[in-house]
């Protein structure tokens, strides 16, 4: 018996129908949006979650110990008995109500060619370095004395309502035709830069700085390479002119405070002359004149600062 055989495959089979590719790009377009997505989520979570020691350090409110660090520069050209009579002033005051003192010589600190009077802003930021929990740095050129012993920076200046009711608003930074003043609404409680005005401008021989990260971005901002380049006619004090009238961040946290709270003279020529009760007594640009004529400036003060450290 035969059977019949078996239908035979077609030999013309039907043309190849390539696959679609579109569906499976798509999805694979899909897949890479959602990984990324998903890296990118957890790398964010990651930085807000993560504890960060650094942060910390740089956001903490220092502690106020010391609460005042005295800052001097000494350019060595000066007596050797006059400089430490300086520093036996400085010592004093600050031993007598919890201070530090820090001194600092010209040439400490690469000032890549500019004048040596800049030696101050390197030398207030190393002293933030030093002491980074302390509330105030003042900072007192060489030419000067502190006379009165019993009295603290900050019940004398720096108490929210003595320093707003010593604050001079509304005034000329750079006397007495800068169109741009000081500001009128600034709380106590917001400056951090204290400093007076002698009858050439803005001195820099004796002011204050309230510590915190604001300081240090001021000092980096005046100590910029920039400002030192331009060889500014007073160097240093003519660049803190400079910033404090174009950028606002400066300004907004300045306080000119009359000439004798912190920066007296010991002669009338050159700004407000010292008498009994201030602070501070300087001689502007003694040591620009003859090698002994601070120690002649100087010289009835030394007798009075000491006679009032020993009765107090």
């Amino acid at each position: 018996m035969h059977f019949a055989y078996p239908p035979r495959k077609s030999s013309n089979p039907t043309a190849y129908i390539p696959r679609s590719t579109k569906l499976p790009t798509l999805r694979r377009n899909r897949i890479r949006v959602i990984a990324l997505g998903a890296l990118a989520f957890f790398f964010l979570f990651y930085l807000l979650t993560r504890p960060s020691s650094h942060h910390a350090a740089v956001t903490r409110t220092p502690s106020g110990k010391p609460p005042v660090v005295l800052v001097t520069v000494f350019d060595n050209k000066a007596s050797e008995s006059y400089i430490q009579s300086i520093k036996e002033n400085r010592i004093q005051y600050a031993n007598k109500h919890g201070y530090e003192t820090f001194f600092a010589n010209v040439g400490d600190y690469k000032l890549g060619g500019s004048p040596g009077s800049w030696t101050k802003v390197p030398a207030m930021r190393h002293a933030i370095t030093k002491f980074p929990d302390c509330k105030y740095l003042w900072y007192l050129d060489q030419d000067a004395f502190v006379m009165s012993p019993s009295v603290t920076l900050e019940d004398y200046l720096m108490k929210a309502s003595t320093l707003e009711s010593l604050m001079i608003k509304d005034h000329p930074v750079v006397p007495p035709d800068s169109i741009i003043k000081t500001f009128t609404h600034l709380k106590g409680q917001d400056v951090d830069f204290v400093l007076t005005q002698d009858n050439d401008g803005l001195s820099v021989g004796s002011f204050v700085l309230r510590n915190g990260d604001w300081a240090k971005f001021f000092l980096e901002t005046w100590y910029d390479p920039i400002y030192r380049s331009y060889n500014f006619q007073k160097a240093e004090t003519h660049a803190l002119e400079h910033i404090v009238q174009w950028h606002p961040t400066i300004l907004s946290k300045l306080a000119l405070v009359p000439q004798n709270i912190i920066n007296a003279y010991s002669q009338p020529a050159k700004g407000v002359a010292y008498k009994d009760g201030d602070i501070a007594v300087r001689f502007p640009e003694c040591s620009k004149s003859k090698s002994d004529d601070c120690v002649v400036q100087s010289q009835r003060f030394e007798q009075t600062w000491r006679a009032s450290f020993k009765n107090s």
